[in-house]
């Protein structure tokens, strides 16, 4: 029978004990294929990636073979001490399912023992990808290859919890869900020196300062405001103690931005003022922007608007519109490249995502397996 909630929630407080990080996740890895293995086989093919081995693709036969809807689900944990105090509690030390792949995971494994017994009408894509932490994995999954002719969907949908709605509530919005991110990392270098004698050095915690303040100037200036941006630089390092002139300087921030397009526009001013600032003040500033696989999360118009009028009238579905979120995800980058949809399943916890404390409803489990077996079976109706 089709995964249901007496068995997912075990398979939920297992995955939950063996969060593994960004590329490492082989014990993640062997637990999903042990689950798998349990179900029907009769339409299921398995796929895994050498130059990505922490990864499991399955498809799943539909009786037509002439169009692809995938399913992705992340499976990394976050370098996290859990301060939970659940008796089912990380085992592995500094380490914890903190942003809720675990949900994530086990919500895939219903939703693909499901199809398991019942045939859909087109191939079905699963997708459990590691590394959306810190790695890109949704373009090293992308690029790897893997998505040939004969794997390759025609269209894509993925998941984020969200612990600020209420649990099992399905939330989604045309547009822009997840905003894009970039990292910014700037190392300065001047000259040190003695604190009496300035003129014979060049100060890297003044230049530094210089670069701080112009870089918070491009969203109050730069960006229209009826769109979005933010630039936060959040570490500043210099000098060593208060009588030595500081000749090297390390700075460290983020971009986040609804669009693809003002992602790009804010990297390039801040390109612009770095290098107008080490002319400025005769340094050398070695600039690095990161985006990686960190697109806004784009979610298809036509795709995402069936989305919404199928949760808006699903029986049991709570249906809620959501804003956008400067929270950064890479899905964005295989939305970009396979057109679909993202949505919020809500857990309901007081501690946000990324927290130690962070404990999401497992209620939400079910809620979100039966909505998406629901709309995947709607989905593939409409290819009869």
């Amino acid at each position: 029978m089709a995964l249901r909630e007496t068995e997912l929630i075990p398979i939920y407080q297992h995955l939950h004990q063996i969060p593994e990080l960004g590329l490492e996740e082989h014990e993640t890895q062997a637990y999903l294929l042990s689950i798998i293995a349990k179900m029907p086989q009769d339409y299921l093919t398995i796929k895994k990636i050498p130059s990505l081995d922490t990864a499991i693709l399955v498809k799943v036969s539909g009786i037509k073979h002439d169009y692809r809807i995938g399913y992705r689900t992340d499976i990394d944990g976050l370098p996290v001490t859990e301060k939970t105090g659940l008796p089912f509690t990380s085992t592995h030390p500094g380490k914890m399912h903190a942003c809720g792949h675990d949900i994530h995971m086990s919500v895939a494994l219903g939703i693909l023992s499901y199809f398991a017994e019942h045939q859909p009408t087109t191939d079905m894509i699963f997708m459990f990808q590691p590394a959306e932490e810190n790695a890109s994995g949704g373009k090293r999954l992308y690029e790897s290859g893997a998505l040939d002719a004969d794997w390759m969907p025609d269209e894509i949908f993925a998941f984020h919890d969200n612990p600020n709605l209420p649990t099992g509530a399905i939330g989604c919005r045309m547009g822009t869900l997840f905003a894009g991110t970039c990292e910014i990392h700037a190392h300065l270098n001047g000259k040190s020196g003695h604190a009496a004698y300035p003129h014979q050095a060049n100060d890297m915690v003044v230049a530094g300062a210089a670069l701080v303040q112009q870089l918070q100037t491009i969203v109050s200036r730069n960006v229209d405001p009826i769109q979005s941006g933010v630039v936060t630089l959040g570490h500043f390092t210099a000098g060593t103690i208060g009588n030595v002139i500081a000749g090297e300087a390390q700075i460290d921030g983020t971009i986040r931005a609804l669009t693809q397009e003002m992602n790009e526009h804010i990297q390039k001013r801040v390109r612009t003022i770095t290098e107008g600032v080490a002319l400025a003040y005769d340094c050398n500033i070695d600039l690095k922007l990161n985006q990686g696989g960190y697109y806004p999360v784009e979610n298809n118009d036509a795709i995402t608007a069936d989305f919404m009028d199928y949760m808006q009238t699903a029986d049991d579905v709570n249906f809620i519109e959501t804003q956008p979120a400067m929270t950064g995800e890479d899905f964005g980058f295989l939305i970009h490249q396979i057109p679909g949809t993202m949505f919020w399943l809500g857990v309901d916890s007081p501690y946000s995502l990324h927290s130690e404390s962070m404990v999401p409803h497992t209620d939400a489990i079910m809620s979100g397996v039966d909505a998406m077996t629901g709309y995947l079976t709607h989905r593939n109706s409409l290819r009869v």
